[in-house]
């Protein structure tokens, strides 16, 4: 079954016959990043000036146990136990020798840091359908290498238009993305006020404008709906953090705190997946509904995303930082900006690629379902809706 890769060390990739071959190099010969302006999603096609690396390494495939939104850390461990438990992390994702990899054994491949390679490689990715996410120097989303579309459906497409250029068809969908991102913003919220954390004033603000959803007219009304929604949601999360943080509301160009850099550094991480799916699919990632289709930046990937991310992002954040799995050390101060080191950057990418990878029993399909199938599962279901077979209806998380 094809993984996905992460590279965090500094390298050269290039291709071998019928594999892709990884050669860390020293940091004095890798080439010098220069800082860039911060931002996520801000563009999607990935330049030949565009390369990084800094390690490579198939995540563990460690699951979170237990359906919890964020496992407790146990207390009885010991240091020995905890020192060991950090050297297995450590030896899970760290690879400092030259490494060769099946092309087939790659889905995609995550970029960050410093990283060689040339057309050759390019072309051979391209080949085999493998896109490759890159992430600029403070680890956040620059932009994806996309290959040729290869599920091609010119049906599909006119559909696409048709529900993008008619107002009351595109509005019925991009309410149906709002309607289950702030279902499941409410999960969150719900979870953490039944275990005495005060978040009743946001639980009830979300809960205003999920009712203001059936009245609106308008995309740009969702959006501002949506936004105020988030607005009070973060909010919330000086009482779910557990650890001292300052975090009073949501920054992003640039991140000034921990929190918001680890919001903008997950957040890009939810809108690659949705990527990786929609490339999998025959959606067209350039026609979307609840933002507005432009240039350079596949806007479907983040209509999808605002579906997942309070599941996969906004979770992986409060269990990151609750069972202090990071801190104060992980993250670097430039200027104003606020970002990951590359030590937090390995440890949020193992948790990552794990949730991932973490199962559910579905409801509808009555099978186990990871993660990262229900974006998939996603796409299907707006390919239906796009095609009159069934309504979309936007997932909603029940645990």
């Amino acid at each position: 079954m094809a993984r996905h890769y992460y590279l965090t060390r500094a390298g050269r990739l290039r291709r071998k016959d019928n594999t892709l071959s990884f050669e860390p190099v020293a940091a004095a010969d890798a080439p010098v990043a220069e800082p860039e302006p911060s931002g996520v999603m801000e563009q999607a096609q990935a330049t030949a000036e565009l390369s990084g690396a800094d390690m490579l390494g198939a995540v563990g495939a460690d699951g979170m146990g237990d359906l919890l939104l964020e496992p407790e850390a146990p207390e009885d461990v010991t240091a020995q136990e905890q020192a060991a438990l950090e050297g297995e992390q450590a030896k899970a994702v760290a690879v400092s020798e030259r490494r060769v990899i099946p092309v087939e054994d790659v889905d995609a491949l995550w970029v960050f840091g410093e990283l060689d390679l040339n057309a050759r490689v390019l072309v051979f990715l391209a080949q085999h359908r493998v896109p490759v996410h890159f992430f600029n120097y403070y680890g956040f989303y620059a932009g994806t290498f996309y290959p040729r579309e290869y599920l091609h459906a010119g049906y599909l497409v006119v559909r696409q238009v048709r529900h993008y250029a008619n107002r009351r068809l595109r509005l019925t969908i991009a309410r149906e993305f709002i309607g289950a991102a702030l279902h499941n913003i409410m999960r969150n919220l719900r979870y953490y006020g039944t275990r005495g954390i005060a978040v009743q004033a946001q639980t009830e603000s979300v809960q205003t404008e999920m009712l203001r959803l059936a009245t609106v007219t308008s995309v740009d009304e969702l959006m501002a709906c949506e936004g105020r929604a988030r607005a009070a949601y973060y909010q919330a999360f000086a009482g779910i953090l557990r650890n001292e943080v300052d975090f009073t509301k949501r920054v992003r160009r640039p991140p000034d705190n921990m929190v918001n850099a680890l919001i903008s550094f997950t957040n890009g991480l939810v809108y690659s997946a949705a990527l990786t799916q929609i490339y999998r699919t025959q959606l067209d990632p350039t026609i979307s509904f609840l933002h507005e289709p432009g240039a350079r930046r596949f806007s479907l990937a983040l209509d999808l995303a605002e579906v997942f991310k309070p599941i996969l992002a906004d979770r992986l954040l409060f269990k990151l930082l609750n069972n202090r799995q990071l801190n104060e050390r992980d993250f670097a101060q430039d200027l104003n900006c606020c970002y990951l080191k590359e030590s937090g950057r390995k440890v949020v990418l193992k948790e990552w690629n794990a949730r991932l990878e973490t199962t559910i029993e579905h409801r509808l399909l009555r099978r186990k379902v990871s993660y990262e199938r229900l974006i998939r599962l996603e796409c299907y279901k707006l390919i239906k809706h796009l095609t009159n077979v069934e309504p979309y209806i936007g997932f909603r998380a029940w645990w």
